[in-house]
């Protein structure tokens, strides 16, 4: 393609305000045509911090009247599917946010549409672009683990503490912290140790939140903790928490990997610091390794990780940018529908999981 890639973006939150918007106009061949949005008020006012024509309140309008070429998906998880196929079926590229729906039968659908359709689809797990996680992922593939043993994957918060209504508690629009934090571990997951073969779950719900009318009502779970059987023979857990009280950490990421060769422990704390630690199966204690340059380009390592990571998607071949590449390159985006609908097939094993009592196949 020689002329830039007309995009529209279905959502006004400070995530497609501080990620997405950011993020596209970086981009040189990237145009941002069309906003959409529920409060016209906000809508506009995007509009105009980001130079954009066209604001809309209704998705369909701006599919149908935006001029758009690709769309960005990034609404609450229960718009997912919906906004989505409308999309598809009007031939536009798709990027959209995690967890890819509310089920794996809706995921499946728009994987399926989008292959059949032929256009470009991705989802957005922002860790793969991370520089420690990228760095982790090639020490995988070069065989520092050797055969994987077990990983564990903890993501732990405390957003969730304050017991106010948002919709990612509403059991009706979201998922919940499974779905939330939850989905970007399994996606880790699979992506050091492999397919996931078998999941047991338990969830709960341990701070007591208003629905959107004021009263009180069943809320979707704010802590999750997963076993998991990978079809490699390898074990896994997954830990995931927004009513975790962090402190000056204010959110804790960690990825430890035991393989038949080595192990590898990632950790990073929001709030600053952390490291990547590797010892071999001879070695008699961890060592500190450092992140490669390489992956490092157009990121100032002295600023907060929180900057970090928000350069990394306005000067890296990541997230936004990355998919406006492969519809310019003509190649497939990564990581794609295949991996959201992987993931969600994980998330619906593991509610029936906890709600059963049992392991549930994937």
């Amino acid at each position: 393609m020689s002329e830039p890639v007309r995009v529209g973006i279905v959502g006004t939150s400070w995530w497609a305000d501080m990620m997405y918007l950011p993020s596209l106009q970086s981009h040189p061949r990237a145009e941002t045509v069309a906003i959409c949005g529920r409060n016209r008020e906000r809508g506009e006012e995007m509009a105009q911090k980001y130079a954009i024509p066209h604001v809309f309140t209704d998705y369909r309008e701006l599919i149908e009247k935006g001029g758009v070429q690709a769309l960005v998906v990034a609404t609450p998880d229960d718009l997912h599917y919906p906004v989505t196929m409308a999309a598809l079926d009007a031939g536009l590229h798709v990027l959209g946010e995690k967890p890819m729906a509310l089920n794996a039968g809706h995921a499946r659908e728009m994987c399926e549409r989008a292959e059949t359709v032929g256009v470009k689809h991705m989802i957005h797990f922002t860790s793969r672009w991370i520089p420690e996680y990228r760095y982790l992922k090639r020490l995988v593939d070069e065989g520092y683990l050797g055969r994987c043993f077990h990983g564990q994957f903890h993501h732990l918060a405390g957003y969730g503490l304050g017991g106010n209504y948002q919709w990612k508690w509403d059991p009706r629009r979201g998922l919940g912290i499974l779905g939330d934090l939850g989905t970007h571990r399994i996606d880790l997951a699979r992506w050091y140790c492999g397919e996931i073969a078998s999941v047991s779950a338990s969830l709960a719900a341990f701070v007591e939140r208003p629905d959107s009318d004021g009263g009180i009502a069943d809320s979707a779970n704010d802590s999750a903790l997963l076993t998991l059987q990978f079809v490699s023979g390898a074990q896994g857990s997954i830990q995931v928490s927004a009513v975790a009280h962090m402190a000056d950490r204010l959110m804790e990421q960690r990825v430890t990997l035991h393989g038949e060769e080595g192990t590898l422990e990632l950790v990073l704390y929001l709030g600053g610091g952390g490291e990547l630690r590797g010892a071999r199966s001879d070695a008699e204690q961890l060592e500190v390794l450092p992140i490669p340059d390489d992956f490092l380009v157009g990121v100032d390592p002295c600023s907060p990780p929180l900057e970090q990571w928000t350069q990394v998607f306005t000067r890296q071949a990541a997230g936004s940018r990355a998919f406006i590449d492969a519809i310019l390159e003509d190649r497939p985006a990564a990581p794609d529908f295949r991996d959201g609908l992987k993931a969600q097939e994980v998330i619906d094993a593991a509610i029936e999981a906890d709600r059963r009592g049992c392991w549930v196949k994937i």
